[in-house]
């Protein structure tokens, strides 16, 4: 899938994400140029700004005829773009859709300290709505994503993953973030309780396929499709699902190549690596875990009434699946 189709997608909140783009944007600024320059250059990077969709879709499926959404679906993109920052930092990264990353460009003491300008700009942007429930549901999202990062950080290089411990971990890293934009659409229209809990539940289930399909492509993109380097999640010893049902079901050897692939950050034997996870079958295995998780997704819906909105929620879980980027 490709941009033309993501756009059709959101069709129905076209307006809305423009004047939250537009909104971000004015949000970013800086009297300090440098912050400005970061800013512009990650905001302008192409990302599909999912996280804010799925905010304000949930909150005009619950019927929100407002503006306030707006605001916190900005906020809800600054967050994860200052994840972006930090995780460049941290897994030394040079490329990142296709670009050099922010740290390849400035360095990471730039990257780090504009990352925690975009969460304190993105902290006060939540405070304005003055709503508690919704800054304790964010705020205690951003404080989940940043725990996660450090448990996939003290999880480097250790082959020993098990796929329970690798969902637990996409669960914070990712698809948080998913879940508390969901919900909060949910609150801003002060929709029932039934519905909160279910936007919350399509969060969770699009986030982990929306990891899953990231963690194949890893092993089957290319930079110009996926914006960065093939097998540089295991370059940086990250134990991910198609690693880990490899191990399981590859031959002694062959698993043996993977856990000290793992065990040093190495693309050495890439070739020998790939050999084994077509020949178990390891990404067709994620893909099919995905498509569940897609399908629970659009299973959650059925607690909202049927609308365009409520559509292009289920058609984003399955986008989520089908895409090649």
């Amino acid at each position: 899938m490709h941009g033309s189709e993501i756009t059709e997608i959101l069709a129905p909140i076209q307006d809305d994400m423009q004047r939250m783009d537009a909104l971000l944007k004015r949000a970013m600024n800086s009297v300090v140029p440098l912050v400005g320059e970061i800013n512009h250059h990650i905001i302008s990077s192409g990302g599909k700004r999912l996280r804010p969709a799925v905010l304000l879709l949930a909150a005009r499926a619950c019927g929100y005829t407002g503006d306030e959404h707006l605001r916190l679906a900005a906020a809800t993109e600054a967050v994860h773009t200052a994840t972006l920052l930090h995780d460049d930092v941290v897994d030394r990264s040079r490329l990142r859709r296709g670009r050099p990353t922010a740290n390849q460009v400035w360095g990471n003491e730039a990257s780090v300290l504009v990352g925690d300008f975009m969460y304190s700009r993105a902290t006060q942007m939540i405070v304005e709505s003055e709503r508690l429930d919704i800054v304790a549901v964010l705020s205690t999202a951003a404080n989940d994503i940043a725990e996660g990062e450090v448990v996939q950080l003290s999880n480097r290089h250790n082959p020993g993953l098990s796929e329970q411990q690798y969902f637990d971990v996409i669960r914070n890293k990712t698809a948080r973030l998913f879940e508390a934009s969901a919900q909060v659409g949910a609150l801003i229209a002060k929709a029932p309780k039934a519905r909160e809990r279910a936007l919350a539940r399509y969060g969770i289930h699009l986030g982990n396929a929306f990891q899953l399909i990231d963690d194949t492509l890893d092993f089957t993109g290319t930079v110009d499709a996926i914006g960065k380097n093939l097998g540089d999640d295991l370059a940086d010893g990250k134990t991910t699902l198609p690693l880990i049902h490899a191990m399981r079901q590859a031959s002694p050897e062959q698993a043996e190549c993977i856990r000290q692939a793992i065990r040093k950050g190495s693309l050495e034997r890439l070739p020998e690596i790939l050999a084994a996870i077509e020949s178990t079958g390891a990404i067709d295995y994620t893909a099919r875990l995905a498509a569940h998780e897609s399908e629970q997704a659009i299973d959650a819906l059925s607690a909202l009434d049927d609308s365009a909105f409520r559509r292009s929620l289920a058609d984003l879980a399955r986008f989520a699946v089908q895409r090649d980027r």
